[in-house]
């Protein structure tokens, strides 16, 4: 209850900016968490993933491999898949198939993440903004008052004015926080992509030459 009363006092203090820096901070944690719980459900262990898909595809159990794909959200499989339905066509066929399916799939990797770092931004310049109103506020007030209250009329402007600052500042370190942990993430998604997708071409070729060999 004690923290409720003083966030109150606080954003009170700041003045109107300490709203508008609000809003911006529930839209970056809006987005981070949405992206979050996203990334959530496209998580895989992507190396277990292909040796298990390299064990079908070597076993020419081409289908199995299909539905095995099918049992994931996540978006390797996805990729994969794709390419396994082509897997009885030519390597330039199958690497067009997957590299379609990757450029559906990597803009809702990426989606709104951008967004992130914008709002960071923002909030810090709002924060800066804010500072500067509540200063010129606050020389206004001390220009009209009685000479022996003007320190401490211009200490308490000071002080609600750099609470824009200070709000502003944890607002857009929270957000980059929340961008850069999911910056990795989608980095490392489209990584396990191109990696993987690679050695699926690699794992129908050898298929490919045992089957020639046979």
């Amino acid at each position: 209850m004690d923290f409720i009363n003083n966030f109150g006092t606080f954003m009170s203090d700041g003045g109107s900016f300490m709203l508008i820096i609000l809003l911006v901070f529930f839209a970056g944690l809006a987005i981070g968490i949405e992206r979050f719980l996203r990334f959530r459900s496209f998580d895989l262990n992507a190396a277990s993933f292909m040796n298990e898909i390299q064990k079908l595809v070597l076993a020419n159990k081409i289908k199995d491999a299909i539905q095995y794909c099918s049992g994931s959200k996540a978006m390797l499989p996805k990729v994969i898949k794709n390419g396994l339905k082509r897997s009885n066509q030519n390597s330039e066929q199958v690497q067009n198939a997957i590299d379609a399916t990757a450029l559906e799939i990597i803009p809702n990797v990426e989606k709104r993440i951008h967004y992130l770092n914008l709002l960071a931004n923002i909030s810090t310049l709002l924060g800066l903004l804010g500072t500067i109103f509540g200063l010129i506020m606050a020389f206004e007030a001390v220009g009209a008052a009685d000479p022996s209250q003007k320190a401490t009329i211009l200490a308490a402007g000071i002080s609600k004015a750099m609470n824009t600052t200070a709000f502003g500042l944890i607002s857009a370190i929270t957000i980059m926080v929340f961008h850069s942990f999911l910056t990795s993430k989608s980095e490392k998604i489209i990584s396990d992509v191109d990696q993987y997708s690679v050695k699926l071409l690699d794992i129908l070729g050898t298929m490919k030459v045992i089957e020639k060999n046979d």
